[in-house]
């Protein structure tokens, strides 16, 4: 199943994509999700950010190739930071450069969407929690980062939390290619078989820390081959399963 969250005649709707058509659902992914009888073509629909999260976890240097890249040792426990919600945009929505930096980057990377309350639970069972996985570039100022020594405002400027087109839950999240394209030129090329520590890991690292909500997010890192964007590109995030997160640059 693909869930998607989109808008048609002015109303903003859950369902579920099948093929080039949009099926309508009656509640949430995180309630009572039941089928409905209208279906709209998807050229009609303008595709949303498929979940409203409460916050967003993300993971630095989760990536075997990725610490290789960089000349780093890979790390003992996952480096987690947060992203804002108000980072959040959706398929075809734009990256806005902001002013504050010169050096704007792509991070493509498979995303956890959480579907029950979630804490402490052990890997083995953190399966039962997800509702499934999606797309999600965590576009950073690379610049930014490294005059604060930290993340957390080179990863929170608005637009900075691409996310979509949907929330696949048949996938298995720890064998699955991840690419980014920018003007279609491959930049990121790898599979999650590469990832640190694997997605129930995580999850359930994460959720010893905090207690992870029905809509939340974990984002699990990218790996080798992050680069630049300019105003103008159009940058391209592509998940086996998924299928493509599209977003172009602006600079307002």
């Amino acid at each position: 199943m693909q869930i998607i969250r989109f808008k048609v005649a002015g109303t903003t709707r859950y369902g579920v994509l099948e093929g080039a058509v949009a099926v309508e659902y009656s509640g949430t992914p995180w309630s009572v999700f039941r089928r409905g009888r209208r279906r709209y073509p998807l050229r009609q629909c303008v595709l949303l950010a498929p979940v409203l999260p409460s916050k967003i976890v993300a993971v630095g240097l989760n990536y075997r190739a990725h610490a290789a890249e960089l000349g780093l040792p890979l790390p003992d426990e996952p480096r987690l930071f947060l992203k804002p919600p108000s980072a959040l945009v959706g398929p075809d929505d734009p990256i806005v450069y902001p002013p504050q930096s010169a050096r704007v980057e792509h991070e493509a990377e498979l995303a956890v969407v959480m579907r029950r309350r979630c804490h402490d639970v052990p890997a083995a069972r953190v399966r039962e929690y997800v509702l499934g996985y999606t797309c999600l570039n965590d576009v950073t100022a690379r610049d930014v980062q490294a005059r604060d020594g930290l993340p957390t405002r080179a990863k929170a400027f608005d637009t900075f939390c691409p996310i979509g087109p949907a929330i696949a839950t048949d996938i298995d999240p720890n064998a699955v290619a991840v690419e980014a394209y920018v003007n279609g030129e491959l930049r990121q090329s790898s599979s999650t078989k590469d990832l640190i520590f694997p997605v129930e890991d995580l999850v359930a690292r994460v959720a010893q820390v905090m207690t992870l909500l029905p809509g939340d997010v974990i984002a699990t890192g990218t790996p080798a081959g992050v680069g630049p964007l300019q105003p103008g590109d159009r940058v391209e995030i592509r998940i086996e399963g998924i299928g493509s997160l599209r977003n172009t640059v602006v600079r307002l």
